[in-house]
């Protein structure tokens, strides 16, 4: 193994350690919502960025698919932001448990990462997040999906690489908020699919009601509820930091 790769390693085996929390003013708070919104909401920049909010959403089908003991045999990627994650074990429950946890979960991540800049822990979210990304390549069934996940896990391992200290927080926070920003964009683009009635296969909300019997609707909420609460425990820690930064102030 070369220098390269040994000092990789150590960068992200030392990003598990805690560091102090960025110290960010209200005007730098507002350039990272910014700069999370320049990810996460322009059409040219939603259409990299949403590829990575469909990794997210399958490997939160993925996990939950093992947390059932399920045995997950693939991952398909596409570059229109589709995405299929398949897996095999006992049904019932479990596939409605599996299917669901696909649109709350970018939010989820997204809250985790704010929570960790907070708290000092963005560097342990980076590196776990590339190891995650580079360890979910052998799921991948497809020459997209390898393209997508690829490009994924490579950036991952550049923020890993150049995040050291406190540029790791503001990666941290600037991801985290793009990633509710974009659970939110496709909860609203799914709402968009089942109010006009056109292609449902696809839509999780869907499937949910040929598994349970539960109208879509009823499912399309419960995906709202989750990332709404993901959006309203975000914002402690986000209050958090911006208090910090004003207690630091006025002690000097």
């Amino acid at each position: 193994m070369g220098p390269a790769p040994v000092l990789l390693w150590e960068r992200i085996t030392d990003g598990f350690t805690q560091a102090a929390p960025p110290e960010l003013g209200l005007a730098a708070i507002i350039a990272i919502v910014l700069a999370a919104a320049v990810l996460s909401l322009p059409r040219r920049s939603w259409r990299y960025f949403g590829l990575f909010v469909t990794v997210v959403h399958e490997l939160g089908h993925a996990t939950a698919a093992l947390l059932t003991l399920q045995r997950v045999t693939g991952i398909t990627l596409r570059l229109d932001h589709s995405g299929t994650t398949t897996s095999m074990g006992r049904r019932g429950w479990r596939a409605a448990f599996t299917t669901f946890w696909g649109y709350p979960v970018p939010a989820m991540v997204g809250a985790a990462l704010v929570w960790s800049a907070a708290h000092g822990w963005a560097g342990a979210a980076l590196s776990a997040g590339a190891l995650v990304l580079v360890a979910a390549l052998v799921l991948i069934r497809n020459g997209q999906g390898v393209l997508i996940l690829g490009g994924s896990a490579a950036v991952a391992l550049a923020l890993v690489w150049f995040g050291g200290g406190a540029s790791a927080g503001y990666a941290c926070l600037v991801l985290g908020i793009a990633l509710l920003v974009g659970s939110c964009r496709d909860w609203v683009k799914v709402m968009r699919v089942h109010a006009r009635r056109r292609d449902l296969s696809s839509s999780d909300a869907y499937l949910l009601r040929g598994t349970t019997g539960v109208p879509s609707p009823l499912w399309l909420g419960l995906f709202a509820l989750v990332i709404g609460a993901a959006l309203v425990l975000a914002l402690g820690p986000i209050a958090l930091i911006a208090g910090s930064a004003g207690s630091s102030g006025t002690g000097a």
